[in-house]
């Protein structure tokens, strides 16, 4: 069981997007998993083997509890009834509270599809009809208590930030486990649109930008398609 799942289409999506938010939960005493969907196998850079060792080197580096892979196909899984029940299995297998995921409009097409993937599954998982086995053993019903969506390359207005002002360096510490995948002089490899310097650059300016509204020096963004409630509004920033 964990406390917060985090799921991205594919590996370094969960690192860009809400690392700093997973560290700073880490750092209380939380426990995190991360479920990657795919193996990033049409990414330009880097390779299938590679980048499941950068994933692992991340792992460490946020203090997780468990990652896996679910290995659907880049760039055509769907959101269908056989992505949802081995997405499920791994929602009952963990248990968490929490589930963080991809945000629901960006530029990659498979960001907005495993936002709708993950969201349904949670759902989905809660249904005691639906029958999941694992290990031979059929699975409880299990619906996470929230769902949030990190945001990506697109801006959006977020519903909530969370100050990650203590575990930012940390953050870029697993964002850069992803050598293959980011900018580094000594890297013949074609440029993509991740690979620049100044991609890197827009992370942090991204997170100073949802920092200045709370008072922070960086913060993470969230939506939540839901409303968001509060039970103590002397906690809010």
């Amino acid at each position: 069981m964990v406390d917060i799942l985090a799921i991205g289409a594919h590996p370094d999506d969960v690192e860009l997007g809400c690392a700093g938010t997973l560290l700073k939960h880490v750092a209380a005493g939380y426990k995190v998993a991360i479920i990657d969907l795919t193996q990033g196998e049409l990414g330009t850079r880097g390779s299938v083997s590679l980048r499941q060792k950068e994933a692992a080197d991340a792992a460490k580096i946020l203090g997780l509890t468990a990652r896996e892979n679910l290995k659907f196909k880049d760039g055509f899984f769907q959101n269908d009834e056989q992505h949802q029940l081995q997405l499920i299995q791994l929602i009952r297998k963990y248990k968490p509270t929490i589930v963080i995921g991809n945000a629901h409009y960006d530029r990659h097409p498979d960001h907005g599809r495993a936002a709708a993937l993950i969201r349904d599954a949670c759902f989905l998982s809660g249904l005691q009809k639906i029958a999941t086995k694992q290990g031979g053993k059929t699975q409880a019903a299990h619906r996470p208590k929230a769902v949030y969506h990190y945001i990506q390359a697109l801006h959006q207005t977020p519903d909530f930030v969370v100050d990650i002002t203590p575990h930012f360096e940390q953050k870029q510490k697993a964002i850069l486990a992803f050598s293959s995948q980011f900018y580094s002089a000594d890297s013949k490899a074609p440029q993509t649109f991740i690979s620049s310097p100044e991609f890197l650059e827009f992370v942090r300016a991204r997170a100073l930008h949802f920092g200045v509204p709370i008072g922070v020096k960086y913060a993470e963004g969230f939506t939540v398609n839901r409303t968001f409630g509060v039970n103590d509004l002397t906690q809010l920033l």
